[in-house]
């Protein structure tokens, strides 16, 4: 008996902790984030031409021929992209450490939405970096380095490039989070799939929209955009109906529960 005793003794401890221990907690997470990033940072550096020559050769295909303005540019770009490497190498151990930080006070199936909404994140993220990377940057490098004429040729700046491809990536990566918006939403009661499914034609014209926004004027790029984000929105869909009838198992059962004598 005792030893079931402890846990719910254990666990109420670290719920009743105050204020100061968990300032000291936080404190001590980030500095088991930060010193690695450190690290990985100055591993990253002697890489950093490596990684930008990957990024080139990307353009280079297409004809783009690129300067840097400024006698520190091509090394602020070196540094800027073994931060971005350091980053994404940490994002697993930041991730495993919010969850650390912020389990204690979930219950059991917050625990287990959140676990599954910073995996399942992570991997939507990953996959619209990759669109991004083989579909979508192909099309608009091709499509922009043919705006230039034998008057008018393309110099392009380096910071400027990998300004470009770094904020693609972000877009890309956000965009393919929406399924994991719709598990979330619905989790939370504020979706239903019945809203999903009765604002999808409206839905629709505004992917197409933004797919003209994200994208250079050339039709079948917009179309080659789209088309992910509409299969997205069908996967949105489907998942908001999966965790709407579990969330109203649940709720049935706990109601079952409060009626028993």
């Amino acid at each position: 008996m005792s030893a079931n005793t402890a846990k719910p003794a254990k666990a109420e401890s670290r719920s009743s902790m105050p204020l100061t221990g968990h300032l000291k907690e936080l404190r001590n997470r980030l500095v088991i984030c930060v010193v690695p990033f450190v690290l990985l940072t100055v591993v990253f550096i002697p890489m950093a031409d490596r990684l930008v020559a990957i990024l080139t050769d990307m353009g280079a295909e297409y004809g783009y021929r690129y300067v840097y303005l400024a006698p520190q540019e091509l090394m602020v770009e070196y540094l800027r992209i073994a931060v971005v490497g350091a980053v994404i190498c940490c994002v697993p151990l930041i991730l495993f450490q919010v969850w650390s930080f912020a389990q204690p006070g979930l219950e059991a199936s917050e625990r287990r939405m959140f676990g599954f909404s910073m995996v399942f994140g992570l991997i939507c993220f990953c996959l619209g970096i990759l669109f991004a990377y083989k579909i979508t940057l192909p099309f608009m490098l091709r499509f922009l380095i043919g705006l230039s004429n034998p008057v008018i040729s393309a110099a392009i700046s380096i910071e400027k490039y990998i300004g470009f491809l770094l904020t693609v990536f972000l877009i890309f990566g956000i965009v393919f989070e929406m399924p994991l918006l719709s598990v979330v939403l619905t989790n939370l009661g504020l979706v239903r799939p019945e809203w999903l499914k009765k604002v999808r034609k409206p839905a629709i014209v505004l992917i197409f929209l933004i797919a003209a926004i994200i994208t250079p004027p050339d039709i079948f790029s917009q179309i080659m955009v789209a088309i992910p984000m509409m299969l997205l929105y069908e996967v949105s869909i489907f998942l908001s109906v999966l965790f709407y009838r579990k969330r109203k198992d649940a709720e049935q059962q706990e109601e079952k529960k409060t009626t028993e004598p």
